[in-house]
């Protein structure tokens, strides 16, 4: 569980990121929850689109991804999401994302 300081801390990187996930009307396949997963552990910190075709509640679908990715949704804001979550191998290389105490 990520406290308000890191989600606000959080929210700052994420605007300078472009989605790299994109949701269409098929909603959360099985397919993008892995794509999902491995940008996950690479990025720890993704931003995903939810295309014009998805019927999708934004906040809705994040806490879903979040739950089932055991991610940290971060912010919803129209029809893009954020999630967080922390990367071993990110931690190994040194490359994390340090989170304010």
């Amino acid at each position: 569980m990520i406290t308000s300081k890191q989600r606000s801390f959080l929210k700052g990187l994420a605007h300078e990121l472009d989605p790299i996930v994109m949701i269409g009307k098929g909603g959360l396949t099985e397919n993008v929850i892995k794509e999902m997963n491995t940008c996950l552990d690479t990025r720890e910190l993704i931003k995903v689109k939810l295309q014009e075709g998805a019927e999708l509640d934004p906040k809705e679908t994040a806490n879903r991804a979040a739950d089932m990715l055991d991610a940290e949704f971060v912010q919803a804001i129209g029809r893009k999401f954020v999630l967080y979550r922390y990367s071993k191998a990110k931690a190994k290389e040194g490359k994390q994302i340090v989170l304010p105490k």
